[in-house]
């Protein structure tokens, strides 16, 4: 007590600890910073009174880890105002020493990094306690740590972001090389060889301590995958840096381009060889693996000609096709280049044919060309079909550039080159395009009706091609994939007319012809009665010129809007729509701020005498907050395989959770929340597909760059989830059941000997003759267990489930008055540091009613 008592000049350090704690008890916050001025005034070295009182804490766990970090909050604002107080040389290297034991509490870390300028202090002294941390198996606190003190350079990078990466902890480790783009590039190369199938996970974590039993399946090519390509897109890296996860990649982009071809057979001759060249493109190892799929997909003969195709050594091929190699002409090459038998006159009987002379299809490509356009489309009451097309990406990283857009009129359609950049160049010293111009006033226009078919990613390829095209205004854009939904439910179900049932018409017979329908395909078939060819749709738009098959599908997907929006109008009770589906709502919007517009008076624009009512406007893709505040009961989700950290914190505050594993598709997620009714939690390029899956306003994107905790608490404020202190830890961490058994500090002393005694007696033929301890004797210790549906004989909960008692330590027993037992799998738990630090993080999204741990968790559970 000497130290003591010179820091706090005289004064007795637990009649101090004992007034704080009484008015904290209270919850009387203003007596505690009450108090602590007072006392603080009375010290005579201030920095070294607060690590007193902070080492009384440090050994206390629960509610006084908030406690501890509002001593540090106030100490910190006195000190700021009285900088004379602050220690120098020394004095202040002896107290640097005394924190790090106590930093490593994150409610602390930066208040006492700040105070006792930790940044400051000498690297190697810093760098040996990091290091000192992460050999004790403490690896979140060393990663935060030596961010917070700009310490990762000096620090081994491997060593570091392994156990990171064996605990998931996939947000900390970008976080870990944010601002760094050697240690990007490094861990982008780490990632890589990880990911060769000699890699053997299990094997190295045990290199680390303390962490947890490594599944064999842990850290596969897919996980590590969809990690690596975050990280270059997140941070525009060279992807050569992972050239074994590129080459998985595009095997990827091989098998789907043959099952494309050769399986489901909606892929020209000339398109899938286009995309199989560019694919492989001088890859050796790619073209042997292409042989190697011919081979299983088509025929000999074929895998030979791309074998001379890719000029391959016969010592690399298969034996089978090296022996065909001398027997495939100049002239069989050539061949295989002709055109499928296919593509006659009975394919085009079957689809939807361009109804306009292609000397009204119309290809521009410079400015000339261009202001005819804007005098045809720039029309009042013009009706215009929107489409776009880009290069697909199969996989590939960060968003497609738009190569062409086609808009479409009554008997005219034109095609804008938007790749030759010759329509983009700027025609004024202020920057400005004359395509971007005409862009703009054609969606900003209200006199002028646009319709599309899932605009939503047409946008967001337009953004990503030139950032002129940003912020677009859009007014009177009718998307045809919400009415299309509309048309899908009303078909589900038989339509009752004139005292009969109307059996809609089965065109599922495909003459041969294999495509299956869906997407704007599927609506042209269900409202016009042809589906459209959908085989250039995988074309190579950036190559030119394009070819006549190209141009003629191009304008097709623009022109058939017009003639299903005119058939819909005319009928819309055949198809199950009402008379008013088209109605459009006012105003200027931006395709941002659109969702969260609330509808307006419908607008009446006749474009033509038949048309009375223009159409509504598209959906954006931000789906918009709930009003309503929500309670965490009535809120589920499914989280990504990338976002387990945030899974976790939700399920901390009550809400229901489930998480995909790291090895389940994507998919998995679109399926569970259909069914059940949850939003979808992802993150990154998977957003737009679950989104395009389920329900508007399902689908919320994360911000990988932020921490779970930042994560949750946007999560929470974005539905306007209100959590109350009975919701925290309402809900089991290990299996997100929300119904607990309460034992008392008696009853689970009674449970600790029960399971001793039948550990005991395991190895005898009959236990239940084996010597009774003799509290076990009267019927009256058993009766309450089998009023909680646990099993005397067994531990064995109703769920089956073992009540799990080895993770209770003895020493407990006489500390913690109440125990909570998960009913579904038999975790136990027991009040301890976590809850503190859990309302202290997310104290600004808690609902604060002035109950202590007990009432809540009883009101909860």
């Amino acid at each position: 007590m000497e130290r003591v008592e010179s820091s706090t000049g005289g004064q007795d350090l637990h009649l101090i600890l004992s007034a704080v704690n009484i008015a904290w008890a209270q919850k009387n916050v203003e007596q505690v910073k009450e108090n602590l001025r007072r006392y603080i005034l009375e010290v005579d070295d201030p920095m070294t009174f607060l690590l007193d009182l902070l080492d009384h804490y440090s050994s206390t766990k629960g509610k006084a880890n908030s406690l501890a970090a509002l001593i540090a909050g106030e100490f910190q604002k006195w000190i700021r105002d009285h900088p004379e107080c602050r220690q120098s040389g020394l004095r202040l290297r002896k107290l640097q020493s005394r924190v790090f034991p106590l930093i490593t509490e994150g409610n602390l870390l930066d208040i006492l990094i700040s105070m006792y300028d930790l940044e400051e202090a000498d690297r190697s002294f810093l760098l040996g306690n990091v290091t000192h941390l992460h050999q004790m198996g403490k690896y979140k606190e060393a990663a935060v740590l030596s961010i917070k003190l700009n310490l990762q350079p000096d620090l081994d990078l491997e060593q570091m972001c392994a156990p990171l990466l064996f605990l998931d902890r996939f947000n900390l480790l970008e976080s870990y090389v944010s601002g760094y783009p050697e240690l990007q590039c490094r861990l982008l190369q780490m990632l890589d060889r990880w990911s060769d199938s000699n890699f053997n996970p299990r094997k190295f974590s045990k290199e680390f301590r303390g962490l947890p039993p490594v599944k064999p399946d842990k850290l596969n090519l897919k996980t590590l995958s969809k990690l690596a390509f975050r990280l270059l897109e997140t941070y525009n890296l060279d992807p050569a840096l992972c050239t074994n996860m590129i080459n998985q990649r595009h095997l990827g982009t091989l098998k789907y381009l043959m099952y494309k071809r050769f399986v489901e057979k909606t892929m020209t001759q000339e398109n899938w060889a286009d995309h199989v060249q560019n694919t492989v493109d001088g890859n050796g190892w790619l073209q042997e693996q292409c042989i190697a799929l011919l081979c299983r997909h088509s025929d000999l003969k074929t895998a030979g000609v791309w074998a001379l195709k890719f000029g391959m050594a016969k010592e690399t091929l298969p034996r089978s096709v090296a022996d065909i190699l001398q027997d495939l002409s100049i002239q069989e090459r050539l061949s295989e280049g002709e055109k499928n038998p296919e593509d006659s006159q009975s394919r085009r009987n079957y689809f939807y044919q361009l109804p306009i002379p292609r000397s009204k299809v119309h290809f521009l490509q410079n400015h000339t060309e261009l202001s005819g356009c804007r005098d045809t489309i720039l029309k009042d009451g013009q009706i215009v079909g929107v489409d776009m097309e880009w290069r697909p990406s199969f996989g590939g990283l960060g968003k497609p550039n738009v190569s062409l857009i086609q808009l479409a009129v009554r008997e005219e359609v034109f095609l804008l080159d938007v790749l030759q950049g010759n329509l983009l160049r700027s025609s004024d010293s202020g920057g400005s395009s004359e395509l971007v111009t005409f862009i703009k006033d054609l969606f900003s226009s209200s006199k002028i009706k646009k319709l599309g078919y899932g605009m939503v990613g047409d946008f967001q390829s337009l953004d990503a091609t030139d950032a002129r095209f940003r912020g677009l205004e859009l007014h009177n854009v009718f998307d045809l994939c919400e009415v299309h939904k509309q048309i899908q439910r009303s078909r589900s179900r038989p339509r009752v007319s004139s005292g009969r049932v109307d059996v809609l018409e089965d065109t599922s017979k495909d003459n041969g012809i294999r495509q299956p329908e869906k997407g704007l395909s599927l609506l042209v078939k269900d409202v016009l009665g042809k589906p459209l060819d959908k085989k250039e749709q995988l074309s190579n738009w950036d190559k030119r010129p394009l070819r006549e098959d190209q141009i003629i599908y191009a304008a097709a997907d623009a022109y058939c809007l017009l003639d299903v929006f005119e058939t819909l109008f005319h009928a819309p009770e055949k198809f199950g729509l009402k008379p008013n589906f088209c109605e459009l709502s006012k105003g200027k919007t931006s395709p941002k701020k659109e969702a969260a517009r609330s509808p307006h008076p419908k607008e009446s624009t006749p474009n033509n005498k038949r048309m009375k009512t223009p159409p509504p406007k598209v959906t954006p893709p931000k789906a918009s907050p709930h009003t309503k505040p929500l309670s965490p009961r009535e809120f589920s989700v499914i989280c990504d395989n990338m976002l387990q950290g945030l899974g976790r914190y939700l399920r901390c505050l009550g809400v229901d959770v489930l998480m995909l594993e790291n090895d389940d598709d994507h998919r998995k997620a679109a399926e569970i929340a259909r069914r059940d009714g949850r939003v979808i939690l992802t993150c990154g390029l998977p957003y737009q597909t679950l989104r395009s899956q389920i329900g508007e306003g399902r689908c919320f994107s994360v911000n990988c760059s932020e921490r779970a905790k930042e994560q949750a608490i946007r999560v929470l404020k974005h539905f306007n989830v209100s959590v109350a202190l009975s919701d925290v830890f309402s809900r089991c961490q290990a299996c997100n059941c929300n119904k607990y058994l309460h034992i008392s500090q008696d009853r689970m002393r009674e449970l600790m000997k029960l399971r001793d005694y039948l550990e005991e007696t395991r190895g005898t033929q009959d236990p239940a003759h084996a010597n009774k301890p003799e509290w076990l004797s009267h019927s009256g210790n058993l009766q309450w267990m089998e009023e909680m549906g646990i099993s005397p004989e067994t531990l064995l909960l109703p769920s089956s489930a073992q009540l799990q008692l080895d993770t209770v330590p003895a020493g407990l027993l006489d500390k913690v008055p109440l125990f909570f037992c998960c009913s579904q799998c038999g975790k136990v738990f027991w009040e301890g540091s976590h809850y503190g630090r859990v309302v202290s993080q997310f104290k600004e999204v808690l609902q604060d009613n002035g109950e202590c741990i007990y009432q809540s968790a009883n009101k909860a559970l």
